[in-house]
This record gives structure tokens, C-alpha cells and sequence, in this order.
């Protein structure tokens, strides 16, 4: 397997100290903390490892996380997972991240066995296919060495994820345009069939482009050292099953923004054009005088 897709998988493998505590490790990608991506996907698999307790199979299918404080990549990141309840049908999980004896981010998950019923959804877009579309070419030495280092690395690195963007921006160069984009994302290599994991995988790949929808009106960038950017909360709903390491098109819009925050909501369709997931995020977005800028606390694509 590709060693960018195993690392990930074991980034999201946390080890159990007790029954009901975890332990996680952290990887730089370049951004200046933890990525939030990482702290909800290990989240949700802290609490995917306790439904063992209710006797049946059960799924996640919606989760929302608040982020606190920003994480120290620097240090593990414990996990304590409330098993709130264990019902008939559903089960609920409550899950605190643990840095330096401070929580940095909290998380309530609900499961549900499986159960049929009436089903409806939107169409996808109608967009090219991934096989229609190139990644975007890595940016010429002479400009990104003009860029903070961390926004270097950011830029440099060869993630797990490959995407696909329909509608590409410069990222540099802003410019004013709508706020929405559609991003076709999958996996590098193929992963094992567990459930658990694709959701996992997900989970982490939501944080991409979520938020940087939010700045399409304004002609600024998450590049820019006088933005300042940051998730402040996340939550993801599952409607079907699906492979994380398949194409997947992430439609992402954004209806508002206001008060130095902005609030983004996705939609994640298969390639056969089944809505198999639904995202929705708020973010502080400031800009700042130069003078007082630093690196991104969170770089959002």
C-alpha cells in the first residue's frame, strides 16, 4: 500500500488504554496546529471501538463536533469516550480530545442499526468526471518560496488524498467568484472493506475545502499571511454506504458570512451520483493587519 495511506490508516488506528480511553498520534501536513480533520476522524473512531457493548451491528450516522482549542502536533491526543446511551435502536457516544490536561475538541456521535425505510435525495450535479479533469499542477519554485514555510509544506506535500477540482482558483491570486465548488476526492490507494474505516476516512477528508468556500466572494485566500482561518465546528451525516478510496464528488456552497465567521455546507455523491453523505461547517475567518498576521491556524482548501 501506498505509505501516505497507510500512514493515515494508522493515524486513525488509536491505541486503547482502557475500555473507554484512547491515545492518538499526530502528523504535520503544514498546517501551523492539528488538523481538524485528523481530531474528528480519530474522534469518530473512538467511539466506532465502544459500540461493541450493544450486541448488534450499528453505524455511525451523524456526528458534531465543536473545536476548542487549537492541538499541539507536538503531543498525543487522548480520547475519553462517554457511552451515553445504548438504546433499542440507536446508541449515542460522547467523545472529549484530551492535550495537556485541557479538552481541545468535543464530539457527539449517534448510531443506528440498520433499518429500512422511505428513501429520497437530490440529484448531483452535473459536473465532468473525474477522468475528465487533472490535478492541479504544483506551483513553480520562485512562488512558493515566497510563502511562510508552513504554507510551503502545506503546498509541497503529497497527501493521502487525491483531488480533482472542477472549478480550479488561484489561490494566490483570489479572485471574486461565487461561493461554491465541486472537488472530486478519493483515497490514493485501496483500502479493506471495514465500514468503520471508510467512515473514518471520510470524516478526515470533510475538513478539506469546507471552510475556503466561505472566502470565494471575497477574493481572499487561506494563503494570504494577514488571513487568519480556523474551524470552530463540524458535523457530518452518512446516508449510505460507499469507499472512501472510490471517486467521490465533495458540491460544497456557502450561504453565509458574517461576524468574522463563515458557514459552509456540503454535499458528498458517489460517482454513480448517490448522495451518500451531507457535511456543514462554521469558521472564524478574520483579516488582520500584516503586521500582526501569522500562518493560518487551520489552511482550508
Amino acid at each position: 500500500m501506498n505509505s501516505l495511506a497507510s500512514e493515515l490508516i494508522e493515524l486513525l488506528s488509536l491505541e486503547r488504554l482502557e475500555d473507554n480511553l484512547f491515545r492518538g498520534q499526530s502528523r504535520d501536513i503544514g498546517t501551523k496546529y492539528v488538523f481538524g480533520g485528523q481530531v474528528l476522524g480519530q474522534a469518530l473512531s473512538a467511539a466506532q471501538a465502544t459500540m461493541d457493548s450493544t450486541g448488534a451491528q450499528r453505524d455511525a450516522h451523524s456526528l458534531h463536533g465543536y473545536f476548542l482549542r487549537a492541538g499541539d502536533i507536538e503531543a498525543p491526543i487522548v480520547y475519553s469516550v462517554d457511552r451515553t446511551r445504548d438504546g433499542g435502536s440507536f446508541s449515542v457516544r460522547r467523545v472529549t480530545a484530551i492535550q495537556h490536561g485541557q479538552p481541545i475538541f468535543f464530539l457527539a456521535a449517534s448510531f443506528q442499526q440498520h433499518e429500512d425505510g422511505a428513501e429520497h435525495q437530490l440529484s448531483m450535479p452535473e459536473v465532468p468526471m473525474p477522468e475528465d479533469l487533472v490535478e492541479a499542477p504544483a506551483l513553480p519554485p520562485e512562488q512558493l518560496a515566497k510563502l511562510p514555510g508552513k504554507v510551503q509544506r502545506w503546498l509541497a506535500r503529497r497527501g493521502p488524498f487525491e483531488f480533482r477540482h472542477v472549478y480550479p482558483r488561484d489561490e494566490l491570486n483570489p479572485p471574486k467568484r461565487p461561493p461554491y465548488q465541486q472537488v472530486w476526492f478519493r483515497l490514493s490507494e485501496a483500502v479493506g472493506d471495514a465500514p468503520e474505516l471508510h467512515r473514518a476516512l471520510l470524516a478526515y477528508a470533510s475538513d478539506f475545502h469546507l471552510l475556503g468556500t466561505t472566502t470565494f466572494p471575497h477574493g481572499i485566500s487561506y494563503y494570504q499571511p494577514n488571513v487568519l482561518m480556523a474551524s470552530l465546528d463540524h458535523a457530518l451525516w452518512f446516508h449510505r454506504a460507499f469507499r472512501a478510496d472510490d471517486w467521490l464528488l465533495y458540491s460544497i456552497d456557502s450561504p453565509s458570512a458574517q461576524g468574522a465567521r463563515g458557514l459552509a455546507r456540503g454535499q458528498v455523491f458517489d460517482r454513480d451520483g448517490r448522495l451518500v453523505a451531507s457535511t456543514a461547517q462554521e469558521g472564524l475567518i478574520r483579516v488582520v493587519p500584516a503586521a500582526k498576521a501569522d500562518t493560518p491556524l487551520h489552511p482550508k482548501g
